[in-house]
């Protein structure tokens, strides 16, 4: 298939496997230049192995991987993020024992974007000199969302960022997510709170047993109804 000319990031049949378990079966996904998508589903319907074949750290058993409409399915983790791709996996992804200024250093974080950090989240500009490990978790989330500001990506793949967190810390980084895509940087968002989630999206693709069971706009559904009919949820 033809890649579309402004696709970020497109799978096309894409299949993986754990052993003999099937994940992921004949996936289609796009992310077009400066578009939010949604990737929603149940647990276990293989999300998070989704983003890990997209970024190179799950190897795939079919179909392919293309970003800027290059074929990258047979490239390491590392190429994939040198050519635009950043992954935050769930987790909070920091170095304990360095300073918040140290890490963000790790992550090639100097000059302005190093502004666009502190500006998306002023706490790490008040706590720059402190060890990541002793600042709360929400803020060590936000230190290693910095690297969505740092690498300067085309396309962010974001896997349960708001996990555990407390609700004011989780509206702190969806505003931050918010000024990430008004940049014009593309992102797929695996996220637990299904609201936040549609009220950023362009689209939604709802995922059930590894195969894309829905796909639309977020407008065309409602919540309540993705949890009843495509999350086998009862609300």
């Amino acid at each position: 298939m033809t890649p579309s000319a402004e696709a970020i990031l497109e799978l096309r049949q894409v299949s993986a496997r754990y052993g003999r378990a099937q994940v992921l079966r004949d996936v289609d996904l796009t992310v077009r230049r400066g578009e939010t998508v949604a990737l929603l589903g149940p647990n276990g319907a293989g999300k998070t192995t989704l983003l890990r074949s997209a970024a190179g750290l799950t190897t795939t058993s079919g179909g392919s991987v293309r970003l800027r409409a290059t074929d990258v399915s047979r490239r390491r983790p590392h190429q994939r993020a040198r050519a635009g791709l950043c992954l935050v996996p769930e987790g909070r992804g920091v170095f304990p024992s360095l300073t918040v200024a140290e890490n963000l250093r790790l992550q090639r974080g100097r000059g302005e974007a190093l502004d666009l950090v502190y500006d998306a989240f002023p706490v790490l500009a008040e706590r720059r000199d402190q060890r990541a490990g002793l600042m709360s978790g929400g803020q060590q989330q936000m230190l290693a969302l910095a690297r969505c500001f740092t690498a300067e990506p085309a396309v962010v793949l974001l896997d349960e960022v708001s996990m555990g967190l407390a609700p004011l810390i989780v509206d702190e980084i969806f505003a931050a997510l918010k000024k990430l895509a008004a940049s014009g940087v593309a992102l797929l968002l695996v996220e637990q709170y299904v609201s936040k989630a549609l009220e950023m999206a362009d689209r939604v693709y709802v995922l059930d047993r590894g195969r894309v069971s829905w796909t639309g706009r977020p407008d065309e559904t409602s919540e309540a109804d993705l949890m009843r009919r495509y999350l086998a949820v009862q609300v």
